[in-house]
């Protein structure tokens, strides 16, 4: 384990009103007592304490910044070790020569995530907590922001750990009847066996039930408007986002390339695309703008179909309803401040029991029923009221679909009637695989490509 002392700028880049240098290792307080100045040396000041002085360049004594420096002393900090962190104004110029001067007297650029990093290496946190941090701060909902720190506070650990203690445990009893055979435990270590792994099975089950929206809290779900020209795609952009993002006129095909935005839906987020129309054109430029269409169109999560409801169903509109088949499809009738032309019969036929939303929006109509419709149709309002314990990482996914099979596998054997000396070799696997998610059975290089994920100076 490194043991250098490490120093970055934790706060984002750019001008703003305060930026911190964060020092964390046996030196933190040796180096930052050099470039400070104050009324007291650090090393004499009370753990978890802030004190206000200057860093100096310690060559000519010159003052850098002015500034507020909090000192914490292991083991009760985020790292578990010394850990400094020197509040100054946020301008680029300052805190880099604030970052500078602490470099030059032995600290070490810290390299993405090494502060989290640290903390799971010296035990504070487990892989599994190390991983929401990053989902924290990368959260784009509430809804997402609050399973993140779920995820921080260990409740997906604990979950994981209490299924490897029941493994354990299982794998116990088996060892007990392979040394003390005299005993003759076959038929209580088969039953032990049976029911420790069924539950453990169940249990698996349960997280990988909040995959599916564990995954949208975290990526977003891929959104596509598509509809024929001026049928009122970019105005549902607009009025989602809440914001002029797309140019909308009267004069068909006035998108022409692909427009992408992040909105919050009810807690769900969007990566919202609206496309240009999808109609036969000549015109070049349309045309390309038509062809990322049909691609966006393939790769969508959920699919945003707008018709105009003051004009008969077209073939155009036809051909995107079979375009569409067996995708996420919510149906959306514009311009219903008009005369309504469009054959609900008909229209119904194509929908094939998917919503249809009625909507004007020129009149800020239908939005409230549509954002609804997107919550119901991808999470399951009783779940997010009692557990918004998502399971969300791809990572974790894939290692409980291994101990799921390894469960399966387990459980098979022993209807089978394969001796339980041999049953235990998936049990274990199953108890190595779980250990993989909370980080107790993970080799070097895979902590290294998860922590280089992290932004500098966390």
């Amino acid at each position: 384990m490194e043991t250098d002392t490490i120093a970055a700028i934790s706060t984002p880049s750019g001008e703003g009103a305060i930026a911190i240098v964060r020092l964390s290792g046996d030196e933190a307080l040796d180096i930052a007592d050099h470039v400070y100045k104050g009324k007291k040396s650090l090393h004499d000041v009370v753990t978890h304490t802030i004190h206000y002085g200057h860093i100096i360049d310690p060559a000519d004594g010159s003052v850098i910044e002015e500034s507020m420096i909090s000192v914490l002393r292991a083991p009760k900090t985020f790292t578990r070790e010394d850990i400094v962190e020197i509040n100054c104004h946020g301008g680029l110029v300052s805190v880099n020569r604030v970052l500078d001067n602490v470099l030059s007297q032995g600290a070490r650029l810290a390299e993405p995530g090494e502060f989290t990093k640290r903390a799971f290496l010296n035990g504070r946190i487990d892989l599994t907590q190390a991983e929401g941090v990053m989902d924290l701060i990368r959260a784009k909902t509430d809804r997402a922001m609050q399973s993140a720190l779920k995820q921080v506070e260990g409740r997906l650990s604990e979950r994981i750990r209490k299924l490897r203690q029941k493994l354990l445990e299982t794998v116990a009893n088996v060892e007990v009847n392979i040394d003390y055979p005299e005993f003759d435990a076959d038929v209580v270590t088969t039953n032990v066996l049976k029911e420790n792994v069924a539950f453990v099975g169940e249990e698996i089950d349960q997280l990988l039930v909040t995959a599916r929206q564990g995954k949208i809290m975290r990526e977003g779900l891929g959104t596509a408007i598509i509809g024929r020209p001026n049928v009122g795609k970019s105005s549902l952009m607009n009025n989602l986002v809440h914001e002029n993002k797309a140019i909308v006129t009267e004069v068909p095909g006035t998108t022409r390339d692909v427009l992408e935005e992040y909105v919050n839906v009810r807690g769900v987020p969007l990566r919202l695309i609206d496309t240009a129309g999808i109609r036969e054109t000549e015109d070049i430029v349309e045309k390309i703008g038509v062809e990322r269409s049909r691609q966006v169109l393939q790769e969508a999560e959920l699919i945003l179909l707008v018709i105009n409801s003051a004009e008969p169903l077209s073939d155009e509109d036809r051909a995107l309803f079979q375009a569409v088949q067996g995708m996420n499809v919510i149906v959306i009738m514009n311009k219903t401040d008009l005369p309504k032309q469009v054959d609900e019969e008909e229209l119904r036929e194509y929908t094939s029991g998917r919503p249809i939303i009625a909507a004007s929006f020129l009149n800020d109509e239908g939005i409230d029923s549509l954002e609804e419709a997107i919550a119901h149709l991808f999470f399951d309002e009783g779940v997010e009221a009692a557990d918004m314990n998502y399971l969300s990482n791809a990572r974790h996914i894939g290692l409980l679909n291994q101990a799921k099979r390894s469960v399966n596998d387990a459980l098979e054997a022993v209807e089978m009637g394969v001796p339980v000396d041999m049953v235990q070799i998936d049990i274990t696997r199953a108890w190595e695989q779980l250990g993989e998610i909370v980080g107790e059975n993970v080799h070097d290089g895979l902590i290294d490509q998860l922590f280089a994920q992290f932004c500098l100076g966390k």
